[in-house]
């Protein structure tokens, strides 16, 4: 048996462990995810299976005598500080975008959500108050206008569900987007700059990473161009929001409302004003999280940490390829 070691901080599905079990590797599963917890069992881990519920940082890192491979369920690597683990000569790993479709269906039902005022409409029919009908809450979702933060994966996605679907108009801002994947958008997706997103859009969803660039992107600047009935959405990250000019915007009615799968704090604190909110719909960062899906990420990373354990590079998912250069990948993996 191999005396390679799997740290799981936190608990996988029984398809992945399936995968793990077949390996002969050790699988050291941490009682909990706190940092005092999986600091000691960090020593002797030559590969971490990472879910949401712990930041891997120096500490925790350099306590590792030879980790190799922190693998993510996920696409997001937020909770790694990847310079740190290029540093350390640790590969990281993500699975992209294999929730996409996932992800832009919650986005969706946000949006349908919020156009269409369910859960106003829902709690005056609670309340005998089926008069309701005649204020016209709801609006057509078909005809207007849909702008999109980050055109990746998610975004492109939502923006053909909502296109074909709904046949919305697409404005898109996303600067890193190359110009020969910008050509496929052609005749149906207007790509501008983020004002114009914001000033024109019905609807404004969200799909960027959170890093330094974009942390308070979306603040009080932004969310003033927005037109007073609009509706933004954010399936990505909530740092990426400037959540108390969000709160000020919701609370003195500038926009018509927000769906958010994300928060700046997760989960949010007692007394957050988002909660006492009528024109605010949260969900608890699920977006991704169907069952279907879960399974999928968790598979997925576990055939990435096992594949390069066993010296094979991953087909995809590599966050840092740079640190390959280090001296202690030098003619590691057998598959090249």
């Amino acid at each position: 048996m191999s005396s390679k070691k799997i740290l799981l901080p936190q608990p996988i599905e029984k398809e992945a462990m399936e995968i793990l079990q077949g390996t002969g590797y050790e699988i050291v599963l941490a009682p909990d995810p706190k940092p005092e917890t999986v600091l000691p069992l960090m020593k002797e881990a030559n590969g971490i299976i990472l879910r949401t519920g712990i930041r891997m940082t120096r500490e925790l890192m350099a306590a590792s005598q030879d980790l190799r491979v922190i693998s993510r369920t996920g696409a997001g690597v937020d909770n790694v500080d990847v310079p740190v683990a290029t540093e350390l000569g640790i590969l990281v790993t993500c699975v992209p975008g294999a929730n996409a479709r996932t992800v832009a269906e919650h986005a969706v039902t946000l949006i349908l959500t919020l156009m269409k005022q369910i859960f106003p409409l829902d709690r005056e029919v609670r309340r005998d108050n089926f008069g309701i009908r005649y204020r016209y809450l709801p609006q057509d979702v078909g005809g207007k206008t849909l702008g999109l933060v980050g055109l990746g994966k998610i975004g492109s996605e939502l923006a053909r569900i909502c296109h074909q679907a709904f046949e919305m108009k697409v404005l898109a801002y996303d600067p890193y987007l190359p110009a020969e994947i910008r050509k496929g958008y052609e005749g149906w997706v207007r790509f501008c700059d983020l004002e114009t997103v914001f000033r024109e859009a019905d609807v404004i969803s969200i799909h960027i990473p959170l890093t330094h660039e974009t942390k308070n992107l979306i603040s009080r600047r932004e969310l003033g161009w927005m037109k007073p009935g609009a509706y933004l959405v954010n399936t990505s990250r909530g740092g990426v929001i400037d959540e108390e000019a969000l709160v000020e915007a919701l609370k003195e009615r500038k926009i018509g409302g927000a769906g958010l799968d994300v928060m700046a704090q997760e989960p949010p604190s007692k007394d957050s004003p988002l909660k006492e909110m009528d024109n605010v719909i949260l969900t608890p960062h699920v977006a991704g999280l169907t069952r279907e899906m879960v399974v999928r990420l968790a598979v997925e990373a576990a055939k990435s940490a096992v594949a390069v354990l066993s010296r094979r590079k991953p087909a995809e998912g590599i966050v840092n390829p740079e640190v390959l250069t280090h001296p202690r990948w030098k003619d590691y993996f057998s598959d090249k």
